[in-house]
């Protein structure tokens, strides 16, 4: 029997000791290294996502619009510099390249929107830029697939003379590749935290 007032043995002490973290995981006294982060998208990431593919889509296909019914094909109006608006159709991918391949280049485009939602899905809340990145990929695929299909090409229209024409949808594709991979890069030359000691 034990004395009173005695203090307790090392080992009882260390026993008793938690790691409290509320919201960490359904059980607040549960360490916060054993409680894992879901990544998959939430209603936010969803609504990020949904929206910026949306303002892609519409904004490529108004464009789109305009040139089609303002510029005969073919024609072109010098804007500034080496840019001009050229009123071009591919049955290609971004920029001209592998012309003639519109099935391909179809059934490629869905399979990619597929698996980039599904990736979201799984991995929507890793990272705050993901819904603008992915959004910019999907709607500028979303919407250079719907001009395949409903037309069998893509209508191009900005041009820089020394690049083949391209869209706004390729512009965005484009850009969601690049804000990707700068954030991969960032992400790897952020220093490492140092790990708290036991």
């Amino acid at each position: 029997m034990s004395e009173v007032g005695s203090p307790e043995p090392a080992e009882a002490t260390r026993r008793r000791r938690f790691d409290v973290r509320v919201g960490s995981s359904t059980n607040g006294l549960e360490p916060i290294s054993v409680a894992e982060r879901s990544l998959a998208a939430g209603p936010l990431q969803w609504l990020g996502l949904v929206a910026v593919a949306l303002a892609a889509v519409i904004a490529d296909q108004v464009t789109k619009h305009v040139v089609s019914s303002q510029l005969a094909l073919g024609d072109e109006v010098h804007v500034v510099g080496p840019f001009s608006l050229h009123h071009v159709q591919n049955s290609g991918i971004a920029f001209g390249l592998f012309p003639r391949s519109t099935v391909t280049i179809a059934l490629l485009t869905a399979v990619a929107v597929v698996w980039m939602v599904w990736f979201f899905a799984r991995s929507g809340a890793r990272h705050p830029v993901l819904p603008t990145a992915l959004g910019l990929l999907i709607g500028g695929s979303l919407s250079n697939l719907a001009d395949r299909i409903r037309l069998g090409h893509v209508t191009d229209f900005l041009d820089l003379s020394w690049w083949p024409s391209f869209n706004l949808a390729d512009t965005f594709i484009c850009v969601g590749v690049a804000i990707l991979l700068l954030t991969l890069v960032a992400a790897d030359r952020e220093p490492r935290r140092a790990r708290p000691r036991p």
